[in-house]
């Protein structure tokens, strides 16, 4: 399949630029999510990590000085729903799992590392581009931050052998363990999304966890997303555009993948997930892609 306009085969980062800027604009949405009325969380590190990335309109947004259409503040606004509810899904998901040691995957400003009640004794590795995890690991020490749990970072790409770096991190595949999938896949072609999965099931013991998304439209939803937010925002800087960042095309469905490779798989639906936490789902024109996207969550079997 053809690859995005603004990816290469062997393309990197940081957290200004390309994929990277979409951990900083999720991190920005999280530090607005965490001051509004009866939050769903709490992440304080969001704010400071996205005004030491400098990306002038991200940090404009996290301080609230954006000057924007009311349809494109509206957007904002259910953006940031969007993001509550899936930041809160992967914390209680982590939270709930209970197991020895957790797998961040493309883990970008995630602090969940900081701001998480781990088991004791858990170990959490975080897996990112090395400019990310540098970047993340540096600021977090400017600011005094500490971790909550034995936090241990893979400065890898994914589409390098991390499973090999991952074990030389300490990483013991005889122990169940929580991975996570957090915004990721569709930045992967849909032979990568397999062979990720893949590599979970191998490196997963009996009872390990996995909480991910999919979303069946992957390609069709993020080109109208990225129209739609490019023309609400672009008076104000914003210049991403997400079509030209993640691969479309028919891929695998992910309830149906893991299933015959011996997971137990739910899924619920975008809205579903929302009611549960006592939200609706936003009406934003701009979001409503993503009313079929699924949360998924799948246990390895004995």
């Amino acid at each position: 399949m053809s690859t995005p306009a603004g990816r290469t085969d062997t393309d990197s980062w940081d957290l200004a630029s390309s994929v990277g800027a979409t951990a900083t604009m999720v991190a920005a949405a999280r530090a607005l999510a965490s001051t509004e009325p009866d939050p769903l969380i709490d992440d304080p590190y969001a704010a400071p990590l996205v005004r030491a990335v400098g990306v002038d309109f991200f940090t404009k947004m996290v301080d609230r000085a954006l000057e924007v259409p009311e349809e494109a503040a509206e957007a904002a606004t259910a953006m940031t729903t969007v993001m509550a509810v899936r930041t809160r899904f992967f914390d209680d998901f982590f939270v709930s799992a209970d197991l020895p040691q957790a797998v961040i995957l493309a883990s970008g400003l995630d602090s969940r590392a900081y701001r998480l009640a781990w088991p004791a004794g858990a170990v959490v590795y975080e897996i990112d581009q090395p400019q990310v995890i540098d970047f993340k690991s540096t600021t977090l020490a400017g600011l005094g931050a500490e971790p909550t749990v034995d936090r241990r970072t893979v400065a890898v790409d994914l589409r390098d052998d991390w499973p090999a770096a991952l074990r030389a991190a300490g990483f013991d595949d005889s122990l169940p363990t929580a991975w996570s999938a957090e915004g990721l896949l569709i930045y992967l072609p849909p032979q990568a999304q397999d062979r990720l999965f893949d590599h979970l099931t191998a490196l997963s013991a009996p009872g390990s966890r996995l909480a991910t998304e999919y979303h069946p439209d992957a390609g069709a939803a993020i080109g109208q997303r990225a129209a739609a937010i490019r023309e609400q925002w672009g008076s104000q800087g914003f210049d991403l555009d997400f079509a030209d960042l993640s691969y479309g095309g028919e891929r695998n469905s992910v309830v149906d993948y893991l299933s015959t490779r011996g997971w137990d798989v739910t899924a619920r639906s975008r809205p579903e997930v929302f009611a549960s936490y006592g939200r609706a789902f936003p009406t934003s024109d701009t979001l409503a892609p993503l009313r079929n996207s699924l949360s998924v969550i799948a246990t390895r079997k004995d």
